[in-house]
């Protein structure tokens, strides 16, 4: 008989305990009210870096989508199944978010195989190759920086990735009408891993720089 993953199950007896117990009035009410989050997070699917535990947030306050390599497709309202943009329009339409926020972070694996020739294949199945390939034109561009050592072109594209997903935000006619009347903010942020420092992109400059705490 197959079973449930016996770490998830303790991890669920523990919440239950502890976090759930502590906070059960809050889970009552978003039960009975529903959410409204006021920011959407844009961030990666790898694993060590959950927005919701590095910016400390509780249940109802981030909506999230999480990515192969945090990455926002340009607007395409076509006849195919568009998961990242679906969720966009949900929070954008339906929540009426009044932030978004894409956030990457240091030693994404997607990026470093974007990068690097000699990494294994980006498309050994039918969908991961199409995707990263969104980032393949600033990829081949940082590649032929030989001024850089390896870690400053992957920091690099790390960033150019995230402006090129906020610059792919502004395709979506709502998301720019929301923001051209300011009731939408986009910003970009990238997350060190192996320091936890954080840095957030300058609207006017497009720079990153860490922010006052």
């Amino acid at each position: 008989m197959q079973r449930f993953p016996t770490t998830l199950l303790e991890g669920y007896r523990n919440f239950m305990s502890g976090r759930y117990a502590d906070e059960r009035e809050r889970y009552r009410r978003l039960a009975e009210d529903g959410q409204s989050p006021t920011t959407l997070m844009i961030a990666c699917s790898d694993s060590r870096a959950a927005p919701e535990l590095i910016f400390d947030a509780g249940p109802g306050e981030l909506f999230v989508i999480r990515n192969v390599a945090n990455m926002v497709p340009p607007y395409e309202p076509d006849g195919h199944f568009h998961a990242t943009s679906a969720a966009l329009e949900f929070a954008v339409l339906s929540l009426k978010v009044s932030d978004i926020v894409v956030m990457g972070h240091g030693r994404c694996g997607g990026i470093r195989a974007a990068l690097d020739p000699n990494a294994e294949p980006l498309s050994p199945g039918d969908f991961i190759g199409r995707w990263m390939s969104l980032v393949r034109p600033a990829a081949e561009q940082i590649q032929s920086n030989d001024v850089m050592t390896a870690s400053e072109r992957q920091t690099a594209l790390e960033r150019v990735s995230i402006r090129n997903s906020l610059d792919n935000l502004r395709t979506f006619p709502e998301i720019k009408a929301r923001e051209d009347a300011g009731k939408l903010q986009l910003h970009g942020a990238w997350f060190d891993i192996s320091t936890g420092e954080l840095w957030v992109m300058d609207a006017e400059t497009r720079d990153f720089i860490r922010p006052d705490l």
